[in-house]
């Protein structure tokens, strides 16, 4: 018998349990059956909600930071030594509901940032201030009415154009904050002003950074055909 056919023998033999989702044998039944209930249970979750966002978040690292040319696929995912990390991410996604959350996984591939410090809100939180102070007018338009229209739907009757004058201000701030309703808007509208001028002094601190006033000023002043476009929405709006 030639050396490598008695050498899988000899394998077979003193490893005969051998799992059925990857292939590696035990001595031990035990040892097998602990193996493959973490194995059984991750293939069970395939479908769910965190899995698939950390996979996701898996598949674009590999692209983003180590150059992979291929995507990943599940069974490797399931065989990383990464695994839990990832889907913890995924759980933090499917929580928080970040802005964007593929540009958010992205952002966060090439932050640099140690995995196990991903779901941190801080981190998040830098990800909103960077975007928001950054983003294009057409894009904070759209994402505020939306935000105005899903709160008109939480508290029927009332019209997705009276957001300012009726939502409570302690949701005003977390929108705010979260990015969901823009400086370009708030800051441009007559109702807007008068929310923010309504805020007691913590609120105002705990949006100071979104809300910078010399940012605004300058970036307002650069883009004068932008201001025309949220007033004109404004008008439109009746807000």
């Amino acid at each position: 018998m030639p050396k490598h056919s008695a050498w899988i023998k000899k394998m077979s033999t003193s490893k005969p349990y051998v799992c059925e989702y990857c292939n590696t044998g035990y001595t031990r039944e035990k040892t097998l059956s602990v193996h493959m209930f973490e194995k059984k249970r991750r293939a069970l979750q395939k479908d769910e909600k965190r899995v698939g966002l950390g996979l996701y978040a898996f598949q674009r690292f590999y692209i983003l930071s180590a150059g992979s040319k291929r995507e990943k696929t599940y069974q490797e995912f399931c065989s990383s030594p990464y695994y839990n990390a990832f889907v913890k991410f995924g759980s933090f996604i499917n929580n928080v509901k970040p802005l964007y959350p593929e540009r958010y996984i992205d952002w966060v591939v090439k932050s640099g940032v140690k995995l196990d410090h991903w779901c941190k809100d801080e981190l998040y939180e830098k990800y909103v201030l960077e975007f928001i102070l950054k983003e294009d007018v057409t894009t904070a338009l759209e994402r505020s009415v939306q935000s105005m229209m899903e709160w008109a739907e939480e508290n029927e009757p009332a019209p997705w154009n009276h957001y300012f004058a009726h939502v409570s201000l302690n949701r005003a701030v977390w929108h705010i904050k979260d990015g969901k309703i823009s400086p370009w808007l708030i800051l441009n509208c007559k109702s807007g002003k008068k929310m923010l001028n309504s805020f007691n002094d913590e609120q105002l601190e705990m949006i100071y950074h979104v809300m910078n006033p010399e940012h605004w000023a300058m970036r307002f002043k650069r883009l004068p055909e932008d201001i025309e476009l949220v007033k004109e929405i404004v008008a439109e709006s009746k807000l």
